[in-house]
């Protein structure tokens, strides 16, 4: 059984992009925590910064100000193995699903892996066992990614950020690309994860269907976050 602690602490984080003349402040002083086992949603329409502020959590992008702690470590530092962070801490969903196509579903889950230089015996294990937890199993296993209907590939993406066991899950609007229904296994999946697994879940999304789920919710509109109540 896990305990619960702080995982996560954003504080006072901002990022600016720049486009010739023009400053667009994506991301505008955004503050918060985020504990081991708890779901934390992000809500905001399109443009609003919340897909740049979880890539900060991430370190797919750097912000120009702020920290963000990852069990009180700094990943904004310059010395900050982010690569490592990347691999080891964190695991993405994306709304897009982002599997390489010509792959089959057990070799997307073991590329993260293989990257990390897990032996292949073990890799294998672990991502028929990931898999398996998603209802991906059989010909399923063999199947290229291409060729999975969109709830399939949300499932082998999940599969996928759990490869390397992370404490941190980032969602980029799991659901957007989903109907209804499948959508709604995709958030329980993700529930899971944090209530019976104690992983860290991020959520970022446009729907606020997804707040069901949410221990916590944020607003952001114009890169400015405030708390909301659930």
């Amino acid at each position: 059984m896990y305990e619960k602690e702080d995982l996560l602490e954003v504080r006072k984080v901002s990022k600016t992009f720049r486009s010739g003349s023009a400053e667009v402040k994506a991301v505008d002083e955004a503050s918060f925590r985020a504990q081991k086992g708890e779901v934390t949603v992000i809500l905001g329409p399109s443009g609003s910064g919340k897909t740049t502020l979880l890539y900060l959590i991430g370190s797919l992008e750097r912000p120009d100000a702020g920290e963000i702690n990852v069990f009180g470590e700094d990943i904004c530092r310059p010395d900050a193995d982010l690569v490592s962070y990347r691999r080891k801490r964190v695991g993405f969903v994306f709304q897009t699903f982002n599997l390489i196509p010509s792959l089959t579903a057990l070799e997307n889950v073991t590329l993260p892996m293989d990257l990390d230089g897990v032996p292949a015996g073990e890799q294998r294990r672990r991502a028929e066992e990931l898999l398996a937890g998603m209802g991906i199993e059989g010909r399923l296993l063999r199947a290229r990614a291409s060729r999975l209907s969109g709830g399939e590939k949300q499932r082998v993406a999940i599969a996928r950020a759990l490869a390397n066991d992370p404490d941190l899950i980032l969602a980029d609007e799991p659901t957007g690309n989903l109907d209804s229904a499948t959508g709604r296994v995709v958030v329980d999946i993700l529930t899971g994860l944090a209530k019976r697994e104690g992983k860290c879940v991020i959520i970022v999304t446009h729907d606020e269907g997804m707040l069901r789920a949410a221990d916590w919710a944020y607003q952001m509109r114009d890169g400015q976050l405030r708390g909301i109540e659930i």
